[in-house]
């Protein structure tokens, strides 16, 4: 039995912290190894820092200031756009884009992704109150305007209620070096929007989200309307504007309504009302843990193959009364398929997991500290 630690997260409640386990591959640690250095086998080792997360709240974050004009690297809308307020919308940083913006320093910026009126957008102005939030095409590209000081902060979705985790944020989480210093709850009530005088009688394709689309299947299902997924909700409102389309509506937010001057045809026509998505928020640096309030503890690792391995590692949380709220498996992407062993006479390779915990506690608390000993020890 073994188990190797590649990576691990550390966040509280309402604030994150993030610890950066190496993995074999060699990847360089930003870390402060006095806090915890533990050594693994297989070359494997595991060091952490933290550091204040003191954004939120910070005075140059005034709740009356006005939104600040992003760099002129964004093209304004084009001159049909459908409303004032989108004539001034940026369009979505691209990789392209990556490489020309300079943030000015006056108050935090967010990266999301989607277009204005996006649900992260939302998350991102719930996590940092007065933030400038910076719309970005891809979840790469806002993991990458983080770490190249383009953007001080990301706020990206993880899960929803209804479909599930977001596995490709799971996946971009081991491949960029970014902190978890926080998490975001937002209730996700969707909208059937439509240009001005369309009725519903008129519909026959609806454009959204493919999440979006399922978690209003019934709906839909009911209207007899096409389903076409597209990259985001509030890119789907903003097609069906610009286009000025009368046969087509979206799913989308009542904010995206809004800022693209559609109509609201059908307000929460999601199929469960309890309809949450949770996202992180990420930074360069972690902060630091502390056991004065509750912290939310994340880490990553492999197991070899055995009869209950998963289930011993996972006891050395329940031995020390630390309580799990989530575990994911996703395949290792450079190794997905392992040998059998010998003794099992020739049986088909099996595939290699990586597995996402989290669990209840902060990494100063000992009683964490000698969890991850043990799994250490135990299964290395």
């Amino acid at each position: 039995m073994a188990a190797n630690i590649a990576g691990a997260s550390m966040s509280s409640l309402s604030d994150q912290t993030k610890i950066s386990f190496a993995d074999s591959t060699g990847r360089r640690i930003v870390g402060n190894p006095s806090i915890i250095s533990l050594k693994w086998r297989q070359n494997v080792s595991v060091r952490a820092s933290v550091q204040g997360d003191n954004s939120i709240g910070d005075d140059t974050n005034k709740k009356n200031a006005q939104a600040i004009e992003l760099q002129r690297i964004f093209e304004d809308s084009p001159s049909e756009a459908v409303s004032k307020d989108s004539q001034s919308l940026p369009r979505p940083l691209s990789v392209t884009d990556l490489s020309n913006l300079v943030g000015d320093g006056s108050r935090i910026r967010v990266a999301y992704q989607g277009v204005s009126g996006a649900y992260s957008e939302s998350a991102a102005e719930k996590a940092y109150p007065n933030c400038e939030a910076v719309p970005c095409e891809q979840f790469d590209t806002a993991f990458e305007a983080v770490e190249r000081w383009l953007v001080d902060r990301a706020v990206l979705p993880i899960e929803n209620s209804l479909g599930g985790s977001i596995h490709r944020n799971y996946d971009l989480l081991l491949r960029h070096r970014l902190h978890i210093v926080g998490e975001v709850k937002l209730t996700i009530r969707h909208c059937l929007l439509v240009n001005h005088s369309v009725r519903v009688e008129d519909l026959k394709r609806v454009l959204s989200h493919p999440q979006a689309l399922a978690q209003c299947e019934n709906t839909l299902t009911k209207l007899g309307v096409v389903r076409e997924a597209v990259d985001d909700t509030a890119g789907a409102a903003k097609f069906v504007a610009f286009h000025k389309l009368k046969d087509v509506g979206a799913v989308a937010s009542s904010g995206a309504a809004r800022i693209y001057d559609l109509n609201v045809l059908a307000q929460d026509i999601q199929d469960d009302s309890d309809n949450v998505t949770r996202f992180l928020m990420l930074a360069r640096e972690p902060i630091i843990p502390g056991t004065d309030k509750p912290f939310k503890t994340s880490i990553v690792f492999s197991l070899e193959e055995g009869p209950g391995v998963l289930f011993k590692a996972l006891a050395v949380f329940a031995m020390r009364r630390i309580n799990l709220t989530k575990i994911e498996s996703r395949p290792r992407r450079k190794q997905p398929l392992r040998p059998s062993d010998e003794s099992s006479h020739g049986s088909p390779k099996y595939f290699d997991y990586l597995f996402y915990v989290d669990f209840e506690a902060s990494m100063a608390d000992p009683n964490s500290q000698n969890a991850l000993r043990h799994l250490n020890v135990e299964f290395l």
